[in-house]
């Protein structure tokens, strides 16, 4: 009895250390260390600088041109699809940063939910997360270090330092958490959400990682959320959006963006232009 009594003590202590080392193992490709085990000043050289690239690299985008494919759903009690809003667009900016956007697929939504602030968002605060002028008002809090694949990673937790009123303000803002990558100090993952939100209007939490290209610049690649939405009347809504950022291509020139009142219209052959007379003697 007692010997019996011993052996089930020593499985049980085994299944205890088992369960308790599979615990503690960090998810695959990723592992962190949230200690906050630098120094205050070295957190503000961190800050600074992430935030200097994240300049830099939204100047650069100006040079880029880019496809984006986005969908956006509803889902049902079992996961069917109810309504969706699929749109394909060819992106160019100007020198100033300004976006033009080119549709090439846009069937009839079927989802009626999409909000002028959603589409702000799909545009701004998703694939970008913080807008260079607006860092200022932003708070960052170290959170620590993660290692995912061969990356090791700065960590910073990020919120308005004012929520802006909704009814006062149309202004976005991020709300969430960035990865900076410690060697280009530029942000290579975000998860967040844009704010504020309202009674009637709430946003779900989006993942969005970036790519490295032409060995500069972390660009946005890919955008996921899949979340209940749940408001303050105790109704509820599952979304799930996936957008992917593609054909990056750097434009060799400066491109002036026009409107062609006609596009069908025949081309006119301009008129040759006769050349200047002679020099009149004295």
């Amino acid at each position: 009895m007692m010997s019996k009594l011993r052996a089930m003590t020593l499985r049980f202590v085994v299944l205890l250390a088992g369960l308790y080392m599979i615990a503690a193992m960090p998810a695959l490709g990723q592992s962190s260390s949230n200690s906050g085990d630098l120094p205050q000043a070295e957190v503000d050289r961190i800050i600074n600088t992430f935030a200097a690239k994240e300049s830099q690299f939204r100047k650069a985008l100006n040079e880029y041109s880019f496809k984006r494919d986005a969908v956006v759903q509803s889902l049902g009690m079992g996961g069917q699809i109810t309504g969706e809003y699929h749109r394909v667009s060819y992106f160019t900016f100007d020198d100033s940063g300004n976006r033009f956007e080119k549709i090439s697929y846009f069937p009839m939504p079927s989802f009626g939910a999409i909000t002028q602030e959603d589409l702000n968002d799909l545009g701004g605060i998703q694939p970008f997360a913080l807008e260079p002028a607006k860092i200022p008002q932003y708070d960052f809090k170290y959170v620590g270090r993660e290692k995912i694949d061969e990356l090791n990673l700065y960590v910073f937790d990020v919120s308005p330092k004012v929520m802006p009123d909704a009814k006062k303000t149309k202004e976005r803002f991020f709300k969430g958490r960035v990865w900076v990558e410690d060697q280009d100090f530029q942000i290579v993952k975000t998860r967040g959400k844009g704010v504020p939100e309202t009674k009637i209007n709430k946003f779900p939490m989006v993942e969005t990682y970036r790519e490295q290209f032409d060995g500069k610049y972390w660009f946005p690649t890919y955008s996921y959320a899949d979340e209940e939405l749940v408001f303050d009347n105790g109704e509820s809504l599952h979304v799930r959006m996936k957008v992917r950022y593609s054909d990056f291509v750097k434009a060799s020139a400066k491109v002036k963006i026009i409107e062609i009142e006609n596009p069908d219209a025949p081309t006119k052959e301009p008129k040759p232009v006769p050349p200047p007379p002679p020099p009149r003697k004295p």
